[in-house]
């Protein structure tokens, strides 16, 4: 049986409406389109408190952690939206990244991150559509052992791309956020088979 890619997709933004969680199911149908099986998730959901090394020692990692640690195990790469507040990352995709990160008992460190193929898409009203956030966020991934691709996309500005349902109005930016999507299954395919 043929290698099927499986990639996990989430927004760092938990926003209803997020600018963010539009460009990600554009960039996931390019996944999907290149045969990976994708996996959305909304971190809301997984109600993680702010880390804590005290809570952590006191009572083990909570509930929603665990679950996403499986997650994570579970699929060879993520695709991530990465919003941008004030020229970094947001609260909750930082402490979503450093609750996973912990391992458990009998765990390596990193376990369910070392190794994971990313690609990162953002998007802003602003005119630079959070790309000096994916920086950070490049930086910080590759940092804690995972390979991140080299294709991103920022969309600024990206309220004027997206009509009132949240779907996309523009053929070449919806080629370039699903783009991001295919290299990234492409490249995950390549590193397992």
């Amino acid at each position: 049986m043929a290698y099927v890619p499986r990639i996990l997709a989430f927004s760092g933004s938990s926003r209803r409406g997020s600018l963010n969680k539009q460009v990600l199911r554009v960039a996931l149908t390019g996944a999907r389109d290149a045969g990976a099986e994708v996996t959305e998730i909304d971190l809301r959901e997984f109600a993680l408190p702010l880390y804590d090394g005290d809570l952590e020692a006191e009572q083990g990692l909570p509930e929603g952690v665990m679950a996403l640690k499986a997650l994570f195990q579970s699929h060879d790469g993520l695709l991530i939206a990465s919003p941008e507040y004030n020229s970094t990352i947001t609260p909750l995709l930082k402490n979503t990244i450093d609750w996973v990160s912990r391992p458990t008992e009998g765990e390596t460190p990193l376990t369910g991150l070392r190794g994971k193929v990313v690609g990162l898409v953002s998007a802003s009203p602003g005119s630079l559509g959070g790309l000096r956030g994916l920086g950070f966020l490049r930086s910080f991934l590759e940092n804690i052992a995972m390979m991140v691709i080299p294709d991103q996309v920022a969309v600024g500005e990206a309220n004027q791309y997206f009509d009132e349902r949240g779907l996309i109005q523009d053929t070449a930016l919806e080629k370039r956020l699903r783009h991001v999507g295919s290299q990234l299954a492409m490249v995950v395919g390549k590193l397992h088979r």
